[in-house]
């Protein structure tokens, strides 16, 4: 807890370099879990997909990047994600959280943040 009221989240995760490899091994975890692998191995262009996911996580963490891409409902419209695909996703994030030795605080602030937008993604 030391020094996290002081320091935004964005800082804590590392700021735009801390957040980019997060996002690496997220989508790299993402590609061999069994639950989810086939839904990212389908994505045209991971490397779109992965620059959104580090503006979602730079801007949503307060950081000063801008999040260009659509709205998590618009971006999860019609996919049907179930329950277990959410979880699934959310092990792999917080897999990553640990790997890179983020304190608990913040995989906590990450892990409210991704359930604050699960109605924005499971069956919409």
């Amino acid at each position: 807890m030391e020094g996290s009221m002081n320091t935004t989240l964005y800082q804590r995760l590392g700021g735009a370099p801390g957040i980019a490899a997060l996002v690496d091994d997220v989508i790299a975890a993402h590609l061999v879990n069994p639950v989810v692998k086939t839904r990212f191995e389908n994505i045209k262009d991971l490397q779109h997909a992965k620059r959104m996911a580090r503006e979602f996580f730079c801007a949503g963490s307060g950081g000063p990047e801008v999040y260009t891409g659509r709205d998590m409902l618009a971006a999860h419209k019609g996919m049907n994600i179930s329950e277990q695909e959410y979880l699934a996703v959310m092990d792999d994030i917080v897999g990553a959280m640990e790997k890179h030795e983020l304190d608990a605080d913040t995989r906590n602030d990450v892990i409210a943040i991704l359930y604050s937008i699960k109605r924005d993604i499971i069956r919409v």
